[in-house]
């Protein structure tokens, strides 16, 4: 009886060394950053150049949140159980924009809302999919942005257009997914300074 007490708690010992380790198990957190493709020297906008108002980004149903997306079907949101966003890529994104815009040359300044400044135009932009594609082999990444020109005062979209980047992982796992976001999210914000540089010079 006494040799059966002390394998029971050998074993309860044992499940409770399990436990913990899967309790312990920690996220391990991610960034969105910015590192331009190529260098680009800073320009100097002229004295009559607009200056634009940059509102916070919004996120589709589902890409709202700080969770990892990866899809295996289509149609099917899953994330990944121990890796997150340091932040939702909404706001992560916000202060990007206004880095690749504001040395354009394009804008007297760019202004992140909420802020005291008054603008010319307002950037809207909303975050369509960012999500690691497992359907083709190697995997990628897909980066989907709305982005609307707006007139402030006549309140006139001056354009709207969505911009797409699909880039490959390197690696079937969340490190690989987010290196790849990164490149999907450099590229997508390079055609966004375009479609300002376009827009801008169309009359209005």
């Amino acid at each position: 009886m006494k040799r059966l007490c002390v394998v029971a708690l050998l074993l309860l010992a044992g499940g409770c060394d399990v436990l913990k380790t899967k309790s312990a198990e920690t996220p391990s957190f991610y960034s969105l950053n910015s590192e331009p493709t190529v260098a680009l020297p800073a320009s100097r906008a002229p004295a009559a150049a607009p200056t634009l108002i940059v509102n916070p980004p919004h996120a589709a149903a589902g890409f709202d949140s700080r969770r990892i997306i990866y899809l295996r079907q289509a149609h099917k949101l899953e994330y990944f159980a121990h890796s997150e966003w340091v932040d939702t890529p909404a706001r992560m994104l916000a202060p990007l924009i206004v880095a690749g815009l504001e040395n354009r040359g394009l804008f007297r300044a760019v202004v992140l809302t909420p802020s005291a400044a008054t603008g010319d135009l307002r950037l809207d932009t909303e975050i369509i999919r960012l999500q690691h594609e497992f359907g083709t082999k190697p995997s990628s990444v897909r980066f989907t942005l709305h982005a609307y020109l707006v007139e402030v005062k006549s309140r006139r979209v001056l354009a709207w257009q969505e911009l797409e980047a699909i880039v490959p992982s390197e690696s079937d796992n969340p490190y690989g997914g987010v290196l790849a976001a990164n490149r999907a999210v450099q590229a997508v914000l390079e055609r966004l300074a375009a479609f300002c540089t376009e827009t801008l010079a169309k009359p209005r």
